[in-house]
């Protein structure tokens, strides 16, 4: 069979100080810190996840908050701009808000959307665009309500070294529809409602350096574990190279590099953030898989704490 994914998973960016990540996407932008848990691969450094109010597939930003990071450049193959969808009509709350906290935004026009344009601390490039589909925002936070809460990603702009490789796995490997060509970009869509609008620059573009305030890799979704292993074995089908299956604890997940640059990773939807933490709990405290938890005490002692906290105006 074909296979279509319905969308992204997640994206996964490079930060630096970490209460200044957690005031970023959570004080400011509203979202969820749905999980604080740590870099399996390096404990010494926390991976945050931030989405909706239920940690939802298509609705999780991730980040690795390195201290000392470098800063990074945006650049081919990368995501260059990390999309959020808003509820219709709020783009103006959104704009006041953002610079009332001294935030510098801008408004552009791709495919006849208007997109609300700004970078957040560490010069990521984000933006807001309003979307009819997908639910609303279910994590009212300060004057933030449901009616204007993030709903989760309305997609992403793709940066590529290489555009019609890019252009090319993303509708024979990952099963997008090409809909649109204008103004320089492609956009493609997935089957789903969230994080299913993907928007292609066709401009070869120079290669980006990683570091803080950029992309590290962009997640599709997999329905299910049984879909996974197929997702595996369609990607390696194509020519590329996939690692093995890899459990996160809250998804499973493969990588693949296509040949514009960017890394991709397939990951599950199931089993979620729920499965070590209770939905009313989540991102309440420090989760650690089971190999990690007896060195607790020694990975707590080399982080630095963080608490989600409302701000007020100009706390840039």
């Amino acid at each position: 069979m074909t296979l279509r994914t319905t969308g992204i998973h997640h994206i996964t960016a490079i930060a630096r100080n970490p209460q200044d990540n957690v005031d970023f996407y959570s004080g400011i932008l509203g979202l969820r810190l749905v999980k604080k848990t740590v870099n399996f691969d390096a404990p010494e450094v926390y991976h945050f996840y931030f989405g909706n109010g239920d940690g939802s597939p298509g609705t999780i930003m991730t980040f690795f908050p390195w201290p000392n990071a470098r800063r990074g450049k945006v650049g081919g193959g990368q995501v260059g701009i990390t999309t959020f969808a808003v509820p219709v009509g709020t783009l103006d709350f959104w704009e006041d808000r953002l610079h009332s906290f001294g935030i510098t935004t801008k408004r552009m026009m791709r495919f006849k959307e208007t997109y609300l344009q700004f970078d957040d601390n560490e010069g990521l490039r984000l933006e807001l665009v309003e979307r009819e589909e997908g639910k609303g925002g279910s994590w009212p936070f300060g004057e933030i309500t449901e009616e204007k809460a993030i709903k989760g990603f309305g997609g992403a702009v793709l940066f590529s070294r290489d555009p019609q490789q890019t252009m090319h796995v993303l509708q024979h490997v990952m099963g997008l529809d090409m809909v649109a060509e204008e103004g320089g970009y492609a956009r493609f869509r997935a089957t789903g409602e969230i994080g299913n609008v993907i928007d292609l620059s066709l401009a070869k573009a120079e290669r980006g350096d990683g570091g803080a305030g950029t992309v590290h890799h962009i997640a599709w979704r997999a329905q299910d574990f049984h879909e996974h292993e197929k997702w595996r074995q369609n990607v390696e089908e194509n020519g590329f190279q996939a690692t093995q299956i890899a459990d996160r604890k809250y998804f499973r997940s493969i990588y693949f590099r296509e040949r514009g640059g960017i890394l991709f990773e397939i990951a599950t939807d199931p089993p979620g953030f729920a499965v070590d933490e209770e939905q009313h709990a989540l991102g309440g405290k420090l989760m650690l898989p089971d190999w990690l938890e007896p060195y607790r005490a020694q990975i707590e002692s080399n982080l630095e704490p963080v608490q989600v906290r409302g701000l007020g105006a100009n706390k840039r």
